[in-house]
């Protein structure tokens, strides 16, 4: 078993999607072995996508991730990254295969639903940004 780390952004928790996309990585075999509902700062969110900061969208994606809370998750499975990167979808929801949760809930590839680190050394640090060690169990 290994851990990952997924969240369910601004635009999922505004429409009131949080309780269908935890069931739905529920009965795709996760256990959440950690989770909270946070409000980023601008600051937080800027340090948290900082690996992005010279690219053009940066304002933008930084914005939209402090307007409203987000969910932070971390999920635990065999081969935990690439099944939460299958069941999230491509980030462009017209582009991500039918039954993944990016087709199925995101609205565009800024307010796709959720986010999911992109490599097994990225979940590590994910994960140590929005929780302790005393906030995972076990």
């Amino acid at each position: 078993m290994n851990q990952t780390f997924a969240m369910i952004k601004p635009d999922a928790v505004e429409r009131g999607l949080t309780g269908k996309i935890i069931n739905r990585i529920e009965e795709a075999g996760f256990t959440i072995v950690a989770m909270k509902k946070v409000q980023l700062s601008l600051q937080d969110a800027q340090n948290f996508y900082a690996v992005h900061k010279e690219r053009p969208f940066f304002g933008e994606l930084t914005q939209f991730m402090s307007r409203s809370p987000i969910v932070a998750l971390v999920l635990q499975k065999d081969n935990a990254y690439s099944a939460w990167r299958d069941l999230m979808g491509a980030t462009n929801p017209t582009e991500a295969a039918d039954g993944t949760i990016r087709k199925e809930f995101g609205q565009s590839i800024g307010e796709n639903a959720t986010h999911g680190s992109d490599s097994e050394e990225n979940a590590i640090a994910e994960i140590s940004f929005f929780f302790s060690q005393f906030e995972i169990n076990r």
